[in-house]
């Protein structure tokens, strides 16, 4: 990796001429709407907001970091200029074949250059945008990190979960049922104990790019990201709750969760594009430290309807992490796998096989459908030959309209891992949704006589274009 943090890396995409400077931007639903903008057109730069309204100078806000090509390959050390699933398939590579590094603790690190403890705290001294109209508050933590550990084995999780502003020192932490960080606070809650956490807001963004995947439980995303760059990430220890801390973070709250003490939490406008969790009492971080670097940065990763950026990063992601797991299981030919950012990223997957025996395509989409990087909040998986582009919605359309027969190639897998974030489920009955396995593959068993389809061949295609391209384009 050519960067260390997040001021490393954002001097290269200034090089690359992808970063813009906004001053003057107000905190209420201007730089919101900004983000917004720059989030339904491509290409659109990073941006930084500083001198932001009603916030003390110095104090920044960058967004839109991540959402072209070239600034997630640098992000994620991979080249740019490939076809997306070409692009996916590298990542898939890479992520198969990391061997994860313990982080490295050190005394000293960046976000040691300020430490507010006692009265010095006060979270209203940062900019905590209101991203959406319709939110229940001011959001401090969207492109975050939430640091925890697990009160049985010690295992440390890294989890992005949204982060309300409440108080001065106290800021609301939702984290969705059946996510790790949310598995470590049970546990400390059915003991009667608090949840220490650190909440760093802005971060290098590989780091922040491993707390958004889906781990198997027990493996640190600190190793893993370490595995990924190679070295370990430094850590420096928290003063009030002992955990890890990036030590080249932005801004760190460090502080803990009770489970006797919660306040009203929502709306937020969430990644399926509504408001479908409401507001509820949630569990309360009370800030008992504050680490941040002089004129600290905060990332700002909002979600909104999709296209988003979310959606842009997270459509390469889940698709190589499901490829990848697809085939670890054993699935043979696996041509592509793409997560549509149309559908959230999590709730319309496509897969492209060649098949090879009867039941492969069923086979290929049951456990596309219910692997770990795609069981969570899933809808529809479509399995599809090799002959389609996954990526082209209206291929993908025109394969399911003319080789899936809706009696015989659809099933319905129901009571699965869904949560309040899910827009369809009533109130009172999330938890838990159904899914959509729909195999649009030419059927196997008479697969040499299904009907030709009519295009035009690519030797065809390349003899055309040489005679008459010129005058035709």
């Amino acid at each position: 990796m050519n960067y260390t943090d997040l001021r490393d890396w954002l001097a290269v995409v200034e090089r690359m001429g992808q970063l813009r400077t906004l001053r003057g931007a107000h905190w209420n639903l201007e730089i919101g709407s900004i983000t917004d903008l720059l989030h339904h057109a491509q290409p659109s730069p990073a941006v930084v907001f500083d001198d932001i309204q009603d916030c003390q100078p110095g104090r920044r806000v960058l967004v839109n970091a991540l959402h072209s090509r070239q600034r997630l390959a640098l992000a994620m050390g991979l080249p740019a200029d490939l076809p997306d699933l070409d692009f996916v398939a590298h990542l898939r590579k890479k992520l198969s074949s990391i061997t994860p590094i313990p982080p490295k603790r050190t005394a000293s690190g960046s976000v040691l250059e300020n430490v507010l403890t006692g009265k010095a705290i006060d979270i209203f001294q940062f900019p905590a945008p209101k991203w959406h109209e319709q939110d229940g508050g001011r959001y401090i933590g969207t492109g975050c990190i939430a640091v925890t550990q697990d009160p049985d084995d010690g295992w440390v999780n890294l989890g992005t979960y949204r982060v309300m502003v409440h108080d001065r020192d106290a800021v609301g932490l939702y984290i969705s049922p059946g996510k790790h960080g949310r598995i470590h606070r049970d546990k400390c809650f059915s003991r009667g104990l608090p949840l220490k956490v650190a909440i760093s807001l802005g971060q290098e963004p590989l780091l922040f790019l491993g707390s958004c995947m889906e781990l198997p439980y027990g493996m640190s995303e600190y190793d893993y990201v370490g595995g990924w760059r190679g070295e370990p990430v430094e850590v420096v220890e928290g003063e009030f709750s002992g955990l890890p801390i990036p030590a080249h973070a932005e801004i760190v709250l460090e502080g803990e969760c009770h489970p006797d003490i919660r306040m009203d939490e929502g709306p937020f406008g969430e990644f399926t594009g509504y408001y479908a969790s409401s507001v509820r009492a949630e569990p309360v971080v009370k800030i008992k430290a504050i680490y941040h670097r002089h004129d600290p940065i905060i990332l700002g990763y909002p979600p909104s309807k999709p296209p988003n950026e979310s959606s842009f990063v997270l459509s390469y992601y889940r698709s190589a992490m499901i490829w990848d797991e697809l085939e670890k299981a054993g699935v043979p030919d696996i041509r592509g796998v793409w997560a549509h950012g149309a559908g959230a990223v999590r709730m319309f997957t496509v897969v492209s096989i060649r098949q090879r025996y009867p039941g492969h395509s069923r086979q290929a989409g049951l456990i596309a459908t219910t692997s770990h990087a795609g069981a969570y909040l899933g809808r529809f998986t479509v399995v599809v030959d090799d002959d389609i582009d996954i990526t082209n919605l209206h291929d993908v359309i025109w394969a399911l309209s003319t080789r899936c027969d809706p009696e015989t190639g659809m099933d319905v897998i129901r009571r699965c891992w869904s949560g309040p974030l899910d827009p369809i489920i009533p109130k009172g009955k999330k938890g838990f949704n159904s899914r959509a396995i729909m195999d649009a593959c030419r059927p196997f068993e008479w697969m040499a006589d299904f009907p030709l389809t009519v295009s035009v061949s690519d030797e065809i295609k390349k003899q055309t274009l040489k005679k008459w391209g010129d005058q035709i384009f």
